[in-house]
């Protein structure tokens, strides 16, 4: 086997589903007559993808041989000495997310089949999830920040594009903008870490940026005492909390459920929300020089750990529940980065997508057996009626809980080993934050699962019937006896599908993923000044013996006091919730308006904003530039013109003596000049 990838496999990785999104997008829709039907549309993208995951699975089976690659495919441009290339970079932090990506992508394309059976928008939407999976690609294949930038920018457009799909829709219009605006806000940390990255190093390879980081951690930045490699690590991270919803800018993310299911679970799972965390493992060589910028990092991630797992307690829509659950589970990934266990990172965010797709899918299927009801308070015994949804929620649930075995628990406990063992000042916190976070996430999981799935059969009672969605998201799969009913298989096939890793796959790769030499080449630590990942490795006996070991440590009874705190809320005394929500009714309330974050973004910083923006368009453009500038010039001239244009009387007398004046005026000049 050669030790070199081919470039033209790894092309054809991103361009394949590239080709299919502009396949459905321009000739299925009426942007190009609607020259094909839905068959083909589906029928192109779900091939583009599906070549893209065997190439990435070829790929990643020659990366685990030793290949690597890392060249340019394309020379955009050439400024001065700075290069603006399109290259890709492949070694296993690549190959890794290569397949995740387009493995959740490939069963969410399946899924939509049925799910957007009867919406007018069904070729659109494929030419949406396909555009998101190539950017997607784009962004994680890149060996250079250019690229790195315009797929990070490709997935947040096409992000917009999705959560507004239902355009007729005023929440889901309200949700992409909010998207879209608080991105925002991240990517303007994120360009000005890349372009200080670039002032100071002249060049934006990966490669080249990693061999001058010693150079750039002994640099300050001007006028402060900070260091440069700190400022320019902080202003990344401000763009993974944007792309990867990190408090505060997580506002963004909840909302989002607006789009389709199958949007949420390809958004939430493989791809725009784990671009950041991915971002900050592939930047490791510039994190591991700041322990200020890891301290950063470890308390906004504990941060959103903990406070975003409370708020999926008391919410009611199944999707929204399972939207906070990614919420915190981001914020263990960012924990984990924090503590500079990259490579636990990546290894929770590739078994995250898997049962959290799943989940996703699953509360899909559930919407669509009760006829597009989401609210969890009118379901109840829906297992008799679904029982592959019903199956495949409890494996997913199980696995995001850390149930020993499954392959959250793999992922999961390796996160809260490598903060007990990491020496920064915040891991104490964050530990606390992560511990209290297991219990936490037990408690509304098994909330959601046995409110769905259990106790009575509440789905025939709830008074908001038929108005739990938008009349797109009408399936019309006939029942119209009004009980639930199983979906079909393009809707069950994917979550078995996504079943099997969400068990499995943490058993099978959690040695050479964070103890092996998977990631060798890609992630880089500094074992003496963080210890965290060697400390846990002189622990670590196998896969077995972790599971084991599970029993004599607190996660898994924290995970235990949850599962059975919901069990006697939700099934055994019903009235202790409403109980304790009127006991602790100010906290109920805080929690309700999400920490008041959105009322204080509305009231409060757009507000200024607009305060600001009105101010600079009265006073800067109508009061300096229009008025003092563009009016102000034509004034004068207008009085210099009333002026001079008085001389021009149309007499010739007047001219001829004006001549004779200036010839006089002349003579008399260069005579004085004489003398």
């Amino acid at each position: 086997m050669s030790n070199t990838l081919s470039a033209s496999t790894l092309l054809a990785v991103p361009l394949a589903p590239l080709v299919g999104s502009l396949v459905a997008g321009i000739l299925g829709t009426a942007f190009g007559g609607n020259v094909i039907g839905r068959r083909a549309s589906h029928g192109a993208t779900i091939l583009g993808v599906l070549i893209a995951m065997i190439l990435s699975v070829i790929t990643l089976c020659d990366v685990i041989e030793g290949a690597r690659f890392n060249a340019t495919i394309y020379e955009w441009m050439v400024i001065g000495g700075l290069k603006m290339e399109i290259g890709f970079l492949v070694d296993g932090l690549t190959a890794m997310m290569m397949v995740v990506v387009t493995f959740v992508s490939l069963m969410v394309h399946l899924y939509t089949i049925g799910y957007m059976a009867d919406d007018d928008g069904y070729n659109r939407f494929f030419a949406y999830i396909s555009l998101f999976t190539f950017s997607m690609l784009m962004l994680v294949m890149s060996n250079n920040l250019l690229q790195l930038f315009f797929g990070w920018e490709a997935v947040g457009l096409v992000s917009y594009l999705l959560i507004g799909f239902w355009f007729n829709k005023p929440s889901a219009i309200f949700a992409n903008m909010k998207a879209f605006l608080v991105n925002r806000v991240g990517d303007f940390g994120f360009i000005l870490g890349i372009g200080l990255i670039v002032a100071y190093t002249g060049t934006m390879n990966y490669s080249e940026i990693f061999a001058k980081a010693g150079e750039l951690g002994g640099l300050g930045f001007p006028g402060t005492d900070w260091m440069l490699i700190t400022v320019i690590c902080i202003c990344l991270f401000i763009g993974a909390m944007g792309k990867s919803a990190q408090f505060p800018l997580h506002v963004w993310l909840p909302d989002s459920m607006e789009g389709p299911t199958p949007i949420s679970a390809l958004i939430h799972a493989a791809t725009m929300v784990t671009a950041g965390i991915f971002m900050v493992a592939r930047m490791s060589p510039l994190y591991e020089l700041s322990d200020t910028a890891l301290n950063f990092v470890m308390i906004i991630g504990a941060i959103t750990a903990l406070f975003m797992g409370f708020l999926g307690i008391i919410q009611n829509d199944i999707k929204r529940v399972v939207a906070y659950s990614t919420l915190s589970q981001l914020g263990y990934m960012t924990v984990a980065l924090g503590a500079s266990a990259y490579s636990v990172a990546m290894f929770h965010l590739m078994t995250h997508a898997f049962f959290k797709a799943l989940l996703f899918l699953a509360a899909g299927s559930v919407i669509m057996g009760l006829h597009h009801n989401q609210d969890i308070r009118w379901m109840g015994g829906v297992r008799k009626y679904m029982p592959i949804t019903w199956i495949t929620s409890l494996l997913g649930t199980l696995a995001l809980i850390g149930t020993p075995l499954f392959s959250g628990f793999y992922s999961k406990d390796s996160i809260i080993e490598a903060v007990h063992f990491s020496n920064l000042p915040a891991a104490h916190f964050a530990y606390f934050a992560v511990l209290a976070g297991v219990f936490v996430t037990s408690f509304y999981s098994f909330r959601l699962y046995f409110l769905v799935f259990h106790g009575k059969e509440r789905y025939d009672q709830n008074p908001d019937a038929h108005h739990h969605d938008d009349h797109h998201d009408d399936h019309g799969h006939g029942h119209g006896d009004g009980k639930p009913h199983e979906s079909p298989w393009v809707v069950t096939l994917p979550l078995v599908l996504l079943a099997i890793p969400s068990v499995i796959i943490g058993y099978l790769t959690i040695e050479p993923m964070v103890f092996g030499d998977f990631f060798r080449d890609a992630i880089t630590i500094n074992g003496a000044a963080h210890p965290a990942l060697t400390k846990f490795a002189d622990i670590f006996h196998g896969p077995l013996s972790m599971a084991g070991h599970a029993f004599s440590t607190p996660p898994l009874y924290l995970a235990l006091a949850g599962f059975v705190s919901a069990w006697y809320c939700y099934l055994v005394n019903p009235s202790v919730p409403a109980a304790i929500a009127r006991a602790l009714r100010p906290i109920v309330v805080i929690l309700e308006n999400k920490y008041y974050m959105d009322w204080f973004n509305e009231n409060v910083l757009a507000r200024a904003a607009r305060g600001l923006g009105t101010g600079l368009w009265k006073g800067g453009d109508r009061g300096v530039i229009e008025g003092g500038v563009v009016n102000a010039s034509w004034k004068i001239v207008g009085a210099i013109a009333a002026v001079v244009r008085r001389a021009q009387t149309g007499y010739l007398y007047h001219y001829a003596l004006m001549m004779l004046v200036g010839v006089l005026l002349f003579m008399t000049y260069f005579v004085w000049l004489a003398k």
